[in-house]
């Protein structure tokens, strides 16, 4: 069963017709075939749509693969950067389920919004929009892969994969490295070796992987007085109406 939830973590179901999670170096064109698992970035991405403020950073804990892994090839006609469209064949994870855990530690890389670290706020707001079914749309690796969310128990449930094994996926891409998490203005891919063992896949931290890519150099963006603070550090109007 789940372990006690701190007061800066969430436990949740999320599910799907179809999933998408590929490489996004390898991403800019061609055919696409998804990984058997999700990214690190895929469901910080999720969790980003449930609830997210720069004043903290979301760590992916561990998630859980509910149901048997399987793939379904779609023809699909995406747009040509020189106009008209095209003919390919993407690879999809078709229904799909997922229990997820996470938490959030503060940014230290934003000490502009240290006025705002107040766990008890968050927590009670990503709670909130937890059981809207979160503040923004939900997709699973791409945006035609609309997915759903709800509160649970992490661990409650059986799985189809419990009593499966370990499975190795070798090297996958992990996340980002972005500047406002780093302090350092520069865009680098991470990746790592993964391993499920009994459906369930514990996250390496960002920082405990050791292979990265240079992508390019980029910049985080600032937060001052009198400009975009109040907007950020202010959650009047946004606590009670719809999301």
């Amino acid at each position: 069963m789940g372990q006690p939830v701190r007061k800066n973590t969430i436990e949740f179901r999320v599910w799907s017709q179809h999933a998408l999670f590929t490489d996004p170096l390898t991403r800019i064109g061609g055919e696409k075939c998804s990984y058997h698992i999700p990214t690190y970035e895929a469901i910080k991405g999720v969790v980003k749509s449930i609830y997210w403020k720069p004043t903290f950073v979301w760590i992916i804990d561990e998630l859980r693969v509910m149901k048997r892994i399987r793939t379904q090839a779609k023809g699909v006609k995406p747009l040509k950067y020189g106009g008209g469209n095209t003919l390919a064949l993407y690879t999809y994870l078709t229904d799909v389920e997922y229990q997820v855990r996470a938490h959030f530690e503060w940014n230290e890389h934003r000490p502009e919004l240290a006025t705002d670290r107040i766990d008890g706020k968050h927590y009670a707001l990503a709670r909130r929009m937890l059981e809207r079914g979160g503040r923004q749309d939900v997709f699973l690796g791409t945006r035609e892969c609309q997915g759903y969310v709800e509160p649970c128990e992490f661990g409650s449930g059986p799985g189809e994969l419990d009593e499966d094994g370990k499975l190795s996926f070798g090297l996958m891409f992990h996340g980002f490295d972005y500047p406002d998490e780093t302090g350092r203005p520069e865009l680098h891919a991470r990746f790592w070796r993964p391993v499920l063992c009994g459906g369930r896949l514990v996250f390496s931290r960002p920082e405990d992987c050791s292979e990265r890519k240079f992508v390019r150099a980029m910049t985080s963006k600032a937060f001052g007085a009198g400009s975009n603070l109040k907007a950020v550090t202010d959650e009047s109007g946004n606590m009670e109406g719809p999301r």
